[in-house]
């Protein structure tokens, strides 16, 4: 079998009328296609040998049907006849040896069969028809034993899914691993939660998706449809339909048995995943998508367009702002998270929003160029401070195309790390933003930073240490001092000291620090040295 089948299907389908024809054991015969060239793709399921006239009776359909031509009808009434019996019954093709009866086609059976659509195969030389159903039924039944096995694996492999509670992601990629094919899971309104390309990118999976979804109608069970061809099978959650999964062609290729079972396997196991996780799935298709543009794992800008956009974010023509919201320690982000999804929604603001990390939650806003951004961020700040009054919200600045995203989360990020807990908000404002971060607070962000602890020790060590051995309290006078501008005046006033006391104590801490207080650069390292330590204290 093994020497015949050498150019056989591949495994694990049916083969195709032309593969049968390609086998060494019909290309001996010099096989010439008559009619139905372009049906050579027609799966053979059977080989069927039959000298009479009436051979459909004996057929259930994609058979390939030899015969010797010696029981063909003498009229071409007959003729006619025997081709529309075998072509309501489905014969996959008819090969005739033109070396008994005929030395060429009747020309009555090349019009029947091409008026009917049926391949009409010749043979020249004469060839073993038993020889050829032995190798054909060994061929197709090797090829089914494979698919079986097959099929096997692939339920085990989603049943091993489902007994370790697999989540969404993790499912849609097994089966995007198994097929070979992008798969993509979808909500009802079109919106593309999960996509796992095979063989493309991002880009050419999404582009467009809502449209392309739209003009593939939903059906109740697996099946192939729309203008591109997709294969599709509804996914149920408590008994009513809550998605989609679309499986994409590739390369103009059938999709095979296998492809449809994987596809129900991996539906069945969203079910069961739907049930075992309980956070619903557009809100982790909205973190994880946030997460990507945060951390830039896109693998190019038009992966995260196309995206972003599938998830229903204006990717075009708009402006990007990050909005960062700090929970506090313990702070649960999931009714913030839920409320801000509505709030927005009602406001008819697009948005992204979804916790980043524990206590920490992102917001991508897509707003018009014409409307401004801060009333948007005003009312999801008010939104957040209502829940967690201890909450932080920062404002990143706005970019104007989604590949800069990453930079406003950033600042965001930065002006949550330089805002101190308790930190006053501006005045009739509910966030902050760039503008606020001054030295004070630059400080704070660096606080952990060796270089800012070390230039502060170098600076300030000295009069720290002075205090602390004599009982003095240098440090508070070079502060008032600092804090004045250099007024010793006002530096007395401030620290109820007379100005001659001042005087000396100022002599005391240039003697101490080795340094020069009428120098304007002396002091200011000073002073943000002093800052520093100020932040250190009060950390």
């Amino acid at each position: 079998m093994n020497e015949h089948a050498s150019t056989a299907a591949p495994a694990g389908r049916a083969p195709t009328v032309a593969d049968v024809l390609a086998l060494p054991v019909l290309a001996a015969g010099q096989p010439q296609v008559v009619t139905g060239l372009t049906r050579l793709d027609r799966p053979v399921r059977w080989v069927h040998i039959t000298e009479l006239t009436d051979p459909a009776s004996f057929l259930k359909g994609g058979e390939l049907v030899l015969t010797t031509g010696m029981p063909l009808p003498d009229d071409a009434a007959g003729v006619r006849r025997y081709v529309d019996e075998l072509t309501e019954v489905g014969a996959a093709a008819l090969v005739i040896e033109l070396v008994r009866r005929y030395h060429r086609p009747p020309d009555a059976l090349v019009r029947a069969c091409r008026a009917r659509g049926l391949p009409l195969v010749t043979l020249a030389r004469d060839v073993n028809f038993l020889e050829v159903t032995q190798v054909v039924h060994a061929l197709i039944l090797g090829n089914q034993a494979d698919a079986m096995r097959r099929t096997q694996r692939i339920h085990e492999a989603f049943t091993a899914l489902t007994l370790r509670g697999a989540g969404p992601e993790d499912v849609v990629r097994a089966a995007a691993e198994m097929s070979g094919r992008t798969v993509v899971l979808e909500n009802l309104v079109h919106q593309a939660l999960i996509c796992e390309p095979s063989g493309s990118t991002v880009r050419e999976a999404l582009t467009g998706w809502e449209r392309r979804s739209r003009a593939t109608e939903p059906g109740d069970r697996t099946e192939v449809g729309g203008p591109e061809g997709w294969l599709t099978a509804p996914v149920s959650y408590q008994g009513e339909r809550w998605g989609r999964l679309a499986m994409l062609p590739a390369d103009g290729t059938d999709f095979e048995p296998e492809h449809r079972t994987v596809l129900e396997r991996t539906a069945m196991a969203l079910t069961v995943a739907r049930l075992i996780h309980a956070t619903p799935w557009e809100r982790t298709a909205h973190r994880n998508a946030l997460r990507d543009l945060v951390e830039q794992r896109h693998h190019s800008p038009e992966d995260a367009r196309a995206r972003c956009a599938a998830l229903g974010l204006p990717t075009e023509g708009g402006v990007f702002l990050a909005v960062l919201v700090d929970l506090g320690p313990g702070g649960d982000g999931a009714e913030p998270e839920t409320r801000l999804h509505r709030e927005l929604g009602s406001a008819g603001v697009p948005a992204l929003v979804g916790v980043l990390s524990p206590g920490r939650l992102g917001v991508l806003l897509a707003l018009r160029p014409d409307r401004p951004w801060r009333p948007v961020a005003e009312r999801l700040g008010r939104t957040v401070l209502g829940l967690v009054p201890a909450a932080t919200v920062g404002a990143g600045s706005e970019v104007a195309d989604l590949a800069d995203t990453a930079r406003s989360f950033r600042e965001a990020a930065r002006v949550l790390e330089a805002t101190p807990p308790g930190q006053p908000l501006p005045a009739d404002r509910s966030f902050h933003e760039p503008p606020d971060i001054d030295l004070r607070r630059l400080l704070y962000a660096l606080r952990e930073d060796t270089r800012v602890q070390d230039y502060t020790e170098r600076r300030l060590g000295r009069l720290i240490d002075h205090d602390t051995r004599h009982g003095t309290d240098l440090l508070t006078t070079l502060g008032h001092y600092l804090d004045a501008a250099g007024n010793k005046t006002t530096a007395a006033r401030r620290g109820g000291l007379s100005r001659e006391t001042m005087y000396q104590r100022l002599r005391a801490i240039e003697r101490l620090l080795d340094t020069d207080l009428e120098s304007g650069e002396r002091r200011t390292e000073l002073h943000v040295a002093l800052t520093a330590l100020r932040v250190l204290r009060a950390d």
